[in-house]
Formats: structure tokens, sequence, C-alpha cells
């Protein structure tokens, strides 16, 4: 029996999972010559994001190209196939000490290639950056089902243009990645989590001092009290409740660790901030993770990311908070990244209002505002990919180059590409 998928409410699609690269190929040239569109799938942990397909046509699986190609260690290099989970590839990672510090939510389920279709990052992000940091070589089947290659499998490789960022948060629209080779980083000896509680007023200078910190924090987390109380139901221990917490993540050797923990505490001293713990070693774990999987609630109904200059976050988020009682925000506030949650109870006009709401205070900040996952029913009605920039020409100008035929998840995509 073929297995079937929807998108949105577009379907049902057929599924079609091939072994090899060559297969792929072979599916894409056929559904060209049929004119229909292919819909490149991984983990489906994003299929809310983007807006419905407009065309007819086949999904294509990756899951079963799930391969390491190539593995040396000491290099800190891997090349993997991009049908392989997150946790799949930080387990062979594990083995040798080493990780990709990158953050991304359901990684039972979540495919390295849909991580990076989506660009997905998370807490880490500020002292790591995202996968556009870590990705050296990429392989991508086009609209003609060849395989194109752009990098390579050293890290120190300056050939040709730098196409790999280009496919990186292009949302499948550009062709079918079957293969990544990505740098790597050590595994820390230690991590810590200093938790910091506040009023609403005190965010903003304490973000500010953590900026000016002599300490170097990987992660720079704020949450609100209704975001503090979803930590709270998947974690042991857990938080403060009924403030502001800002979570404040250190990761290295042990002596660094806790020299920064101690330089933190003493910066604090004096400040009207509050210190209420630490969490150090194994005892930080499911803090991380939690932090890590808030984004994907599938309680919230709407989801809500805004990027803005990180010296606006705490403006950003009192202002968030005051638009409709019970939204849940998580900041990475050393990044300028605010992720918003709604619940069921929120209508289209209300979500409509808060968007506008959101986005005037964004472009203030330099910033927009995209909506991460939302009813089908209210994606004509809802600026799913923000303001529209004055660089959408580019765009439009490189799917007419790479993929003329508009193969690759039309319709899904910023103003409908």
């Amino acid at each position: 029996m073929t297995k079937t998928c929807w998108i949105d409410t577009f379907g049902p699609l057929p599924v079609l999972e091939p072994t090899t690269v060559a297969e792929i190929g072979d599916i894409v040239r056929a559904a060209v010559s049929r004119d229909e569109a292919i819909y490149p799938l991984g983990g489906q942990t994003k299929l809310d994001c983007g807006l419905p397909p407009n065309k007819l046509g086949v999904a294509v699986g990756t899951t079963r190209l799930d391969k390491v190609c190539d593995y040396p260690a000491r290099d800190m290099t891997i090349t993997v196939q991009a049908g392989i989970t997150m946790s799949q590839l930080q387990s062979v990672l594990s083995e040798e000490n080493q990780r990709l510090p990158v953050d991304v939510p359901r990684p039972d389920e979540a495919t390295l290639g849909g991580s990076l279709a989506a660009n997905v990052s998370g807490p880490r992000r500020y002292g790591f950056g995202t996968l556009r940091d870590y990705v050296i070589g990429i392989s991508v089947v086009n609209d003609e089902g060849n395989e194109v290659k752009a990098g390579g499998r050293v890290v120190k490789n300056v050939a040709g243009y730098d196409l790999c960022k280009l496919y990186i948060g292009s949302l499948g629209t550009l062709g079918i990645i079957s293969q990544v080779t990505l740098k790597l980083r050590p595994k820390p000896e230690q991590q810590a989590l200093v938790l910091i509680a506040s009023d609403a007023e005190k965010v903003e200078p304490l973000l500010g001092q953590l900026h000016e910190s002599r300490s170097r924090p990987v992660c720079i987390d704020l949450l609100n009290a209704e975001a503090v109380r979803h930590i709270n139901d998947q974690v042991e221990d857990p938080l403060p409740s009924g403030q502001w917490i800002t979570v404040v993540g250190f990761e290295d050797n042990r002596s660094t660790v806790t020299w920064q923990i101690e330089q933190l505490t003493r910066e604090l001293l004096g400040t009207g901030q509050q210190c209420v713990g630490t969490r150090v070693g194994a005892e930080a774990n499911d803090l991380w993770q939690a932090l890590v999987e808030l984004p994907a609630r599938p309680e919230a109904c709407l989801v809500v990311k805004a990027n803005l200059l990180p010296h606006a976050c705490a403006a950003f988020c009192r202002e968030a908070e005051a638009t409709e009682e019970g939204v849940s925000l998580q900041a990475h506030a050393g990044s300028g990244i605010v992720i918003i949650q709604a619940e069921e109870k929120l209508g289209l006009d209300t979500a409509g209002s808060m968007l506008t709401s959101l986005q005037a205070t964004a472009a203030r900040a330099q910033g927009n505002v995209i909506v991460l996952r939302c009813p089908v029913a209210w994606k004509s009605a809802l600026p799913v990919w923000g303001i529209p920039r004055g660089d959408v020409f580019l765009m439009r100008a490189i799917k007419e180059k790479l993929d003329p035929r508009r193969v690759f998840n039309p319709g899904r995509f910023l103003d409908g590409m």
C-alpha cells in the first residue's frame, strides 16, 4: 500500500521513499515529464511552516538515505546522507566525543536535510551559530534529476561560489538535499545553567549587563511566566514561577565553566538581580532539552518567530506579552530571536491584530515577524512570511535559475515561490 501525506490541507500526496540518489533522480525526471511537483520530506516535523502547496505532485521522503559516508574524526568533519536523523547523527559523533552544536527539536524524527531546509536553530545559537556555520559541502538533486555538488570535504575549501548557504533555509524550493559535509566541535567537558529571576522592568538592564559581562555564555534564554509554566511541565526540578527567568548557559572545560559562573555571580552582586539557582553537569540536561523543545509544543495554535536587533529584545518581549493574555515567550536574547506561542482560544481577528502590532515593533528594531504555525484557514489572511522585503526580486531570480520549471515545493515559500 502506497504511503500518503498531507501538507496543510493539500493532498493526499503519494510518498515515494528512494534508497539511492539515482532513484531520486528518476523520480524527479518522471515528475517533470508529467508536469508534476516534487515535495521533499524529511522527518515531517516542519510541515506546518510556509504556505499551502499549489501544484499536484508527489512527496519524496529521504529517511532511507541515512548512511554515514565518511567520518575522518581527526579532521573533525563528517559526510552523511541527508535523511539521517539528528539523534542518529549526534550518536555517531558522540562515540568520538564530538558533536554538532545546533539545537533541533524532536531530534528522533527531524532529519539533517529537513533541518537544513528550515534552517533550524535554538538556545545555543548565541554561542555556536547556526547550521550555515557548519556546512562545508552539500549535494543536491536538481530539477533535471542530476546530483550537483558545492563545497567539499575539507574545512579550508575556497574554490567556487559558496552555494551551500543558498540551500540552507530555502525550504526545499531549490532541490532535494541528498548529502552533507559538516565541520564539528568537541563535546564540552562541563556544562552549567545559571537561573536569574527578574521583574519585567529589570529584564532590559539585566540583558545589557549580560552583554557586557566578562563571562562568555553560549545561551541567553529569556522566559516569561507562561513559558516557565510549560518548561516546568517537562523538568524534574521546576523553575521559580510567576517571574521572568533568564537562563544563562555555559559549556567549556571544567575550570572555565567554574570561573564563568563565579564571574557572573560577582557581576550580579548589588544589581538587584536575583540568581535563583545553578545547574551543573547532568543536572542541566533536562532543562537544556526543555528549552530546545519549547518552540515545538503541539498544543500551541499560533507560533510566531520574530528576529530583531538584540538590544530591542526586552522591550519587544514586554509588548508581546501585553498583546494577548496567556502568550508564551522564549527569547534567544543574545541573538535577537523571539518565539511567541498562543493557545487555541485565540481567534483569527485577534491573531491578525497581534501580528500587526508585533511587526510594527520589530520593524522599528530592523526586524520582521513570520508565522511558523497557525491553522491552515488562517494562512490566506495572515502575513505568514512577514512584511515583504526589498530583496524578493533576488530570491525570484535564484528560483528561476535553479528551478525554472517550479518543480520543488511550489507555492510554499516567500511570495508564493
